[in-house]
């Protein structure tokens, strides 16, 4: 996929652009800084970061990449936290779309960052988030790079403890399952209820469409491929936009476009659903062409429902949010 939250080692990763959080010196430091120079090799690292001398805060400048496993180590110096009141915003954003824009220059295809500034300069790990996957986002929606930001561990990494707990009391409140194991009685309540709001749901969404006997057929012999693309159009979208907008590679979506049998993964449907911000009965609808469905039972499903139910499409929230509580991402 093309922005991919992993929780790893970045001196393990393997891309073609490794990206250094440098202070402005680009001398050897503590945290991710020391981690390169020492798994790149110090001494060559060093040389050559002294040849370069200097890098002001939100700018990038590169090296080779040395015993890493990438061809370049783009070092860029993101902002000491002070408070949020000295434009701290602006050059955390430069250091990554400076990166990126070097990257391109450099002829990357991939790249991995760490979260620039979240460690001793003491930005925010919520709000550097924010800041990172805005300005990747917006890059992205321009140029086909795989984009990686690494995290070493979950003490690296936040979304907003609201956030988590709204969705933690979300989950905890419809898995249903649990319930129906130890109450008998009241999963037969519990199902006539869901099966009753399913039913008027769907009523109120056929009475509003209007649809023909014609159309009803027509509809019920699509394809997946075929009601993707029926979406697609009816949303006044482009292939570009609804790829990108779902996290998805350009080439799985030609494979998509170009092959009416295949059938790719759930998360890559979901990820068209959000994209194409299709309410629940929509997506339901859209995965049942490829013979999936949601389910009350499981955490992903559930934080997708939580989205949706909430008419948030930002693929990129969602995914931090599936990320925080350990599962797999939207895209391909």
């Amino acid at each position: 996929m093309p922005l991919e939250i992993v929780r790893n080692d970045i001196t393990k990763m393997t891309a073609d652009a490794i990206v250094n959080a440098a202070n402005s010196g680009l001398k050897m430091g503590g945290g991710v800084c020391g981690a390169i120079f020492e798994a790149a090799g110090a001494s060559a690292l060093q040389e050559a970061c002294d040849r370069i001398g200097f890098c002001a805060a939100g700018e990038a400048v590169h090296t080779a990449a040395f015993s890493l496993d990438a061809d370049f180590i783009i070092h860029t110096v993101g902002p000491v936290w002070q408070g949020g009141h000295s434009n701290e915003e602006t050059l955390l954003r430069g250091s990554y779309r400076n990166s990126l824009e070097l990257a391109v220059k450099l002829g990357c295809e991939s790249i991995a960052f760490p979260l620039i500034s979240t460690g001793i300069f003491g930005y925010p790990k919520e709000a550097a988030l924010k800041a990172a996957t805005g300005e990747i986002e917006s890059f992205l929606m321009n140029h086909e790079m795989d984009v990686f930001l690494v995290v070493f561990d979950k003490k690296s990494f936040g979304i907003s403890g609201k956030l988590y707990n709204s969705i933690r009391a979300y989950i905890d409140e419809n898995q249903v399952e649990a319930i129906e194991k130890r109450y008998p009685r009241r999963r037969r309540v519990l199902r006539e209820e869901t099966i009753s709001q399913h039913m008027e749901q769907e009523f109120k969404v056929e009475s509003a469409m209007d649809l023909s006997l014609e159309d009803i057929l027509k509809n019920v012999d699509e394809s997946f491929s075929e009601r993707l693309f029926r979406y697609i159009d009816e949303k006044g979208m482009t292939d570009a936009e609804t790829y990108k907008k779902a996290n998805i590679d350009r080439k799985l979506f030609s494979k998509i476009r170009n092959s009416p049998k295949y059938t790719p993964m759930k998360k890559t449907i979901i990820a068209f659903a959000v994209a194409l911000e299709l309410d629940l009965l929509e997506t339901e609808d859209l995965l049942e062409k490829a013979g999936y469905r949601l389910s009350r039972s499981h955490e992903f499903d559930l934080i997708i429902m939580y989205f949706i139910e909430r008419k948030n499409y930002n693929i990129h929230e969602i995914n931090e949010s599936l990320f925080a509580f350990d599962q797999v991402l939207l895209g391909a």
